[in-house]
This record gives C-alpha cells, structure tokens and sequence, in this order.
C-alpha cells in the first residue's frame, strides 16, 4: 500500500513545499493538494518546485475539476510538468465542489465530468481529441507521456462512471464498510464495461492524528481537529440525499445517516480544524472516517483497508500536528506496514 499526504495550498508555498520533501523523505509516494483557487494558492505552480526539490514523488490535485480551466490548459499543465520531470504527476478529478460553489457556479454534470476526463488524458498523453467541437492536439508532448486519471466520487452514478472510465478511484472516507461497499460497486462497473476491474487504481484518503497514546484526552483532542472532515463529507452526502432521497437503496444509510442535524455549510471554514459547522458530526463518525489514535490503531486499520483492495492511503494533515504525523508515519507506520 502507498501512503500519500493531501495539504492545503495555504501561503508560505515555501512551507508546503519543504512538507513535502519530509513526506518523501519519510517514505510518502504521493503528494496531493487542495484545488480551490479563491481558497488556496495555485497549485500548479507549486507543484513545479515541489518536483524540483524531490526525486520520486507523483503530485497531483485531490481533486480539480472541468469548469475551473479550460480541458487544453488543464492537459497541457499536466503534460508540461511531466515533460520536465518525467510522468510524476496524477490528476484527481470530481464535480468541482468548493472551487465551483465558492465561486457562485454549479458544479460540473457527470456526463461534462466524463468529457473532461477523456480530453484531458488525450491531449496529455500526446493525441488528438475534440474539445468543444474543435479538434485539438498538443505537437510538443512527447511519445511516452502518461497521465492517469483518478475520480473522486460517492453517488452510484459517479462510482459507475469511474468504472467504466477512470483509471483510479478516489474515495474521501476511511470507513471500512463504506469503503468495501463503494469498492465493489467500482469494480462491478468496471467489469460491465469490458475492464479488467483490477486495472482501477483504489485511493481512500481521510485525516490521520497519530496520538502518542489511546489515553481519552489524547483521543478526545485528535477527534476535535479532525471534525471537520465529517462536515466536508456531509456537504457531499447532502447533495446524495437530495438527489436520491434519504433512505435510496443506491445510498447506503450507513453513510447518510449522521447528517440529519446538519444546519449547511460554510466554505469559507473548507477544510479547516476550526470549521464552525461540524457540531453535528459525532465522534462515531470520526472514527469511522478518520485515522484516530497511536501507530499500532493506524497499523490495524490501514491493514483493513488494505484487506478491501486499497493501494493508496492519502493522510489529510489539516489539524496541528502536521509534520508530527508525517514523522510517525515515516518511523512507525511506513517501515511496518
């Protein structure tokens, strides 16, 4: 299993970009951003020195969209970095939530998603495609150049078309059952469109606080700033339930029901520990969708994970204990797992 860390590409960048060299340093294999460019910096330009600075670790964004750049620039970002620093980047892709919602715009549909996605892989890997009704091709991509394309996704109808097209899944919750659920759906997908449901690359990602004991203060303490992962997930699963209804068949209530206390949400808080609009996540959930407690509880769930067909953890390290969780992970987890 490869362990990825997601940050925020709040200011310094100098700070993200030396975060990163720790994680490769401590045996991470992927470096992942936010992409919300009213939020956070832009992460493409950071990505360059990141790459610069580092030997081995693929950088990619959990997750862009289709409607914050044009597919081309999206590509050709892509195809670029890669042209300097040899196939080392991935794109996560989705709707575009925060980007497009903090920005006054809808996110994406799921057939403008799959659009997307087909034209970006494409023009990044050196052939022509139709944007737009115009046919576009990069000349300067070289043979050779790969960009895989991995989705984030939760509703049946975006776990079926990450099946059938993407090259790896994306999944923002660590819980064992949802994962398992979610997985096989992927994977059936996969299978009906003639695919090798092997072939789809699986990355769960969620925050992990590694305490230095289980003692009910330290546990208590790494709850409240991973809250906030609760509230995100459940804008998310809000958007689920008012599309499928609250108790659908297609919707797994075990993912739905801690949200009937949500009052809304405010993006201004994204991501962050101090998001005023988690009270209504209880610790169960965070449990059960977070990383909690010392390497050995890390250990154990990774391991669960890894059980259900997971490739990749990706470690959201938005709380305050950043560098000391990329540290335990490099010393206690990574080596052990």
């Amino acid at each position: 299993m490869d362990i990825g860390l997601v940050l925020q590409t709040d200011p310094p960048a100098r700070l993200l970009i030396d975060r990163m060299i720790r994680a490769e340093r401590a045996g991470f294999s992927h470096g992942w951003t936010f992409d919300s460019c009213v939020l956070w910096q832009e992460p493409f330009v950071i990505y360059s020195r990141i790459l610069a600075e580092t030997e081995r670790l693929v950088v990619g964004p959990m997750v862009t969209n289709p409607s914050t750049r044009t597919w081309e620039v999206t590509a050709s970002l892509f195809a670029t970095l890669n042209d300097m620093y040899g196939n080392r980047t991935v794109c996560g892709i989705g709707r575009g939530d925060s980007a497009m919602r903090v920005a006054g715009r809808r996110p994406a549909t799921l057939a403008r998603l799959s659009q997307a996605m087909h034209a970006v892989k494409e023009l990044a890997e050196g052939r022509t495609v139709e944007v737009d009704g115009t046919e576009m091709h990069l000349p300067w991509v070289g043979p050779g150049a790969e960009l895989p394309i991995w989705m984030g996704a939760y509703g049946p109808r975006a776990l079926a078309l990450t099946g059938r097209q993407a090259d790896g899944f994306i999944l923002q919750l660590a819980d064992p059952y949802l994962t398992e659920f979610m997985v096989k759906a992927v994977r059936a997908a996969a299978a009906e469109a003639g695919r090798d449901p092997d072939s789809v690359t699986i990355c769960v990602a969620a925050p992990a606080y590694v305490t230095a004991d289980d003692s009910p203060a330290a546990l208590a303490h790494a709850r409240e700033q991973c809250r906030w992962f609760g509230g995100m997930v459940g804008n998310h699963v809000a958007d689920l339930v008012s599309h499928y209804g609250e108790h659908s068949d297609l919707v797994p209530d075990a993912l739905t029901d801690y949200i009937k206390e949500r009052q809304g949400y405010d993006y201004s808080h994204h991501g962050r520990a101090d998001n005023p609009d988690t009270a209504f996540v209880p610790d169960e959930i965070v449990d059960r969708f977070c990383l909690i407690g010392p390497p050995q509880a890390q250990l154990a769930r990774l391991e669960e994970l890894r059980s259900l067909g997971v490739d990749q953890f990706a470690v959201y390290a938005m709380h305050d204990a950043i560098e000391a969780t990329i540290d335990a992970y490099g010393t206690d987890v990574i080596p052990r797992l």
